[in-house]
């Protein structure tokens, strides 16, 4: 072991204590070093989660709202507004596509039964077959666009939660009111 220079007037002894308590001192220095380090680090981290919405928790990093700049409760009402207007659009059109729809229909099989029109279902079924034919060729060449128009819708979701969500529910009270 090295020993420190005496200091003059000192005794060996004294010196040697003397040595001890720099080191003691120089450790309770690195040990609260070490401590307000931490307490920095700890500090910064309650902050950071302090930031963070809880979206980006859920969803991940890239799940902000490009409208953050809004308040959440401005984006639940602007998406919800929107959605009612969505599905009370969609509800009247629907009611009318259905109703056009099964009205000819109807007219039809009344115009068949009376004698008015005859239909060939020999070629009905096939025409029908074809068509089968060709919604399935036509379906294996658009599934890769459909996947990505998927990633799109997604990420759109994901980036856009707050509005998403808000969107949804308006959309089903639109629909049923």
């Amino acid at each position: 072991m090295i020993t420190p220079p005496v200091p003059e007037g000192a005794t060996e002894d004294t010196a040697l204590s003397h040595h001890q308590g720099s080191l003691n001192t120089k450790m309770a220095s690195r040990e609260k070093d070490l401590e307000e380090e931490i307490y920095d680090k700890v500090v910064d981290l309650t902050e950071y989660a302090k930031r963070q919405r809880w979206w980006n928790r859920v969803f991940g990093k890239n799940s902000g709202p490009i409208a953050a700049k809004y308040s959440v409760a401005t984006q639940i009402a602007l998406g919800g507004a929107s959605g009612w207007c969505a599905g009370y659009l969609c509800q009247k059109v629907g009611k009318v596509a259905a109703t056009a729809v099964g009205g000819g229909l109807l007219l039809l099989q009344i115009a068949n039964n009376t004698g008015y029109i005859q239909v060939d279902w020999k070629r009905v079924e096939k025409d029908v077959d074809k068509a089968k034919r060709q919604l399935k060729k036509n379906t294996d060449k658009a599934v890769p666009e459909l996947n990505t128009f998927m990633e799109k819708s997604t990420d759109f979701v994901k980036k856009n939660i707050v509005v998403t969500s808000g969107f949804v529910g308006g959309f089903l009270l639109g629909l049923a009111s």
